[in-house]
């Protein structure tokens, strides 16, 4: 075992252990949030265990990473995790999770499970994590600029009309366009968008066919070069994420940016007045005439194959996803539910325009998740290496991205 993965263990072990002889305590590793996960782990200790929750780094990657080498330890401290959907199909096919039960599956169901969130939770035809929160991207638009631009937010827009309105007013578009995975959310919608994918035949796995360099990737290259070469363009586009798409559009300059939901209440302390101005629509068209496909994101709890309670921990997963759960969560945090009775809880209809609840909704229906491979950390880091920076994306750059992944697959290259 290496030094790190002993040390990590060790640390685990302690953590896990009781040493008073009391109710069994369930250990729940989750993402960085402000207090959802900790609220519902509260609501769903039991008489019979108690759920307390270890912190992950707040990166993606990091959080894989850190996960990863406990469960390749078989570290057995571990009993829940909160997975991004990216991640599912390496730790399924690893062996590290536990296959949901087919009761807690009909339970799933029965509460209106979005199908986009199953398809995440899925790998070999086997339900592998609970779908705990949804979250989709919409196209946010701040209405004096729109009105100013006189744009008809009423229709379905394409990402050229919204470049050149923003290019031609003196505005800036906020997007995620750092060398991170949300960029590659953004190529992945931008693909899907135009009917296509990164990869076909996930499940041939090295040998899966790389699709990156048709039409459709064409189409999403376009897009990119077109923004990151426009006036439209912030200036800190090539370190964009989450955040900083946020501080564009609540800038004198904002006009649009393409976030997740938690930016409706973004503002409400910072910024009222921007509060007050923004609107949203369906997240833009790759191509004109074409729907278009909404990222997709969110949280899975997957129970740890090596857990030592592992009955208890299936049945405390359970509740954590039930829609109670995910609407006190949704509530606290802005992640919403990945269900449609998760989306009743009544303070959700307190905090949530109607439409926009409903957008989210047809949203996380549309939406294209990433392609469900164990090897997509191994094609999001090629894609981050020959589509970064923005600016350099021409015509080319599907063709050589989907050379270098093909290589990196088959152990010609390196990341």
């Amino acid at each position: 075992m290496a030094p790190l993965a002993a040390i990590l263990l060790a640390g685990g072990l302690l953590s896990a252990c009781g040493g008073d002889g009391g109710k069994p305590e369930l250990v729940w590793y989750i993402n960085p949030d402000s207090g959802g996960q900790d609220a519902v782990a509260a609501e769903c200790s039991t008489d019979d265990y108690t759920i307390s929750t270890q912190v992950l780094p707040q990166d993606a990657g990091q959080q894989r990473i850190q996960l990863a080498r406990r469960l390749a330890a078989k570290d057995p401290s571990i009993d829940l995790m909160s997975i991004d959907p990216p991640f599912t199909a390496e730790f399924a096919d690893a062996g590290f999770l536990a296959e949901v039960p087919q009761d807690a599956k009909a339970q799933l169901e029965e509460q209106g499970t979005f199908k986009g969130a199953m398809d995440a939770a899925t790998w070999k035809d086997k339900l592998v994590v609970f779908p705990f929160w949804s979250n989709t991207q919409v196209l946010w638009y701040r209405k004096s600029f729109v009105e100013k631009a006189g744009i008809d937010m009423s229709k379905p827009v394409t990402w050229d009309q919204i470049i050149d309105a923003a290019a031609e007013n003196d505005a800036k578009i906020g997007v995620q366009a750092n060398k991170y995975e949300g960029y590659v959310v953004w190529i992945n919608a931008l693909v899907e968008g135009a009917g296509g994918h990164i990869l076909e035949d996930a499940g041939e796995g090295v040998d899966a066919k790389i699709t990156l360099a048709d039409e459709a990737g064409q189409d999403a290259a376009a897009v990119v070069e077109k923004l990151a070469t426009s006036e439209a363009a912030p200036a800190d586009l090539s370190v964009s994420n989450e955040g900083t798409a946020g501080s564009t559009f609540g800038s004198d300059a904002g006009s649009f940016q393409v976030n997740w939901t938690f930016i409706w209440h973004n503002y409400d302390d910072s910024a009222p007045d921007v509060a007050k101005d923004i609107g949203y629509a369906r997240y833009p068209q790759t191509v004109e005439g074409e729907e278009s496909r909404p990222p997709y994101g969110g949280i899975g709890i997957g129970v740890s194959a090596f857990s030592e309670q592992k009955d208890l921990a299936l049945e405390a997963a359970q509740c954590l996803t039930g829609p109670e759960m995910q609407g006190i969560n949704a509530d606290k945090t802005g992640n919403m539910p990945a269900s449609t009775k998760g989306y009743e809880y009544p303070a959700l209809k307190k905090q949530y325009p109607d439409d926009l609840l409903e957008l989210f909704q047809t949203s996380v229906d549309a939406a294209a998740p990433r392609t469900v491979t164990p090897y997509w950390s191994d094609v999001s880091g090629s894609i981050q290496n020959i589509w970064h920076p923005p600016r350099s994306v021409d015509k080319d750059t599907p063709e050589r991205s989907s050379v270098f992944i093909e290589d990196v697959l088959k152990g010609g290259d390196l990341l």
